[in-house]
């Protein structure tokens, strides 16, 4: 019997304490409304000009597994430069991201290639663009993306940024598939941190594409929490799992993006 009392009294401490809880996260939307969440988002993402990390990742297609080491740089808004070293730290292929072109070059077959951002897209069977890919990166919000049409609630104690109609900004649109791309988003958000713990996004009328990104073990990198281990899933006419572990990483430390040429290499049609 005294058992018995003791789990009913421990049960009865736990769910007077995550009610608490649960009412401590929803009082500010009570208070505020949704726009105190996407500011704490907003407040909270990392604040960066340039950044460079390690990593080793594991990627999936299907059934095909592979992994690779290397770096990454990244000039906000302008430049993402990736090495990747797949043993011995020997660099085996470069690639330079910009916002409207994508250079690779491989090291092991003398060869190169000059495309769009359309590379990208049929490597990875998606249909991101440079904002996306580099706030997917970093673990941020989209930064050329209307702000106003999230509606915010709570879910499993984390707080809950979902939206059936985010466009771009007009002033960002470059060409139509800019304008007609209307994205489905949901973001959830540690209530204490502010920082992004997963999202989901697709495009709307494209049910059969769509992408979700798991954020964990967050480093304290000069007073800014950023993610070492990250999770990406792709869902297309291909399944892909991408998981990356950054280390080394540096914020705001000045990095080059070099990338030159041979001339004896040969340009891939």
């Amino acid at each position: 019997m005294k058992y018995i009392v003791l789990i009913i009294s421990l049960s009865a401490l736990i769910f007077s304490s995550c009610n608490t809880q649960r009412k401590v996260i929803r009082q500010p939307l009570r208070e505020l409304g949704d726009s105190i969440v996407f500011a704490k988002l907003k407040q909270n993402e990392l604040n960066y000009t340039q950044f460079s990390a390690k990593f080793s990742a594991s990627m999936r297609i299907d059934k095909k597994q592979s992994s690779v080491g290397g770096q990454v740089r990244i000039l906000c808004d302008s430049v993402i430069w990736v090495s990747l070293s797949p043993a011995l730290g020997i660099e085996a292929a470069r690639m330079l991201i910009m916002k409207d072109s994508v250079k690779f070059m491989n090291r092991i077959d003398a060869t190169y290639m000059v495309s769009d951002f359309a590379f990208i897209n049929n490597y990875l069977n998606s249909g991101f663009d440079f904002d996306m890919l580099q706030a997917l990166l970093v673990g941020n919000d989209l930064r050329y993306y209307e702000n106003n049409q999230f509606k915010a609630s709570v879910d499993n104690g984390q707080y809950k940024l979902h939206t059936l109609n985010r466009h771009k900004l007009r002033k960002f649109i470059r060409n139509n598939a800019d304008y007609d791309k209307v994205l489905v988003q949901s973001i959830w958000l540690n209530p204490e941190t502010g920082k992004i713990q997963s999202l989901h996004i697709k495009e709307l009328d494209k049910d059969n594409k769509k992408l979700e990104a798991v954020y964990e073990n967050f480093l304290d990198i000069n007073g800014q929490l950023f993610p070492q281990h990250v999770e990406y899933k792709i869902s297309a006419e291909k399944e892909i799992s991408i998981l990356i572990d950054f280390s080394k990483i540096k914020i705001n430390e000045p990095v080059t993006t070099p990338f030159s040429i041979p001339a004896n290499y040969s340009k891939l049609n």
